[in-house]
């Protein structure tokens, strides 16, 4: 699947931040729709950390 450009690009951590704040808030009881959201970062998160991985390469 190509890159989403659409969204802006952030780093392994930011979006890590963001998924932890998402478990943090929801007790990690997560609702259909913050499921879907916390794949959406998961899926973020790996692409982030494969870009910081081929820039450090």
């Amino acid at each position: 699947m190509p890159p989403d450009n659409s969204r802006p690009v952030r780093s392994a951590e930011e979006v890590n931040e963001q998924i932890r704040g998402l478990w943090l808030r929801t007790a990690g009881r997560l609702t259909g729709e913050q499921r879907a959201e916390y794949a959406l970062l998961v899926t973020e998160w790996a692409e982030a950390v494969r870009a910081e991985v081929v820039k450090a390469a």
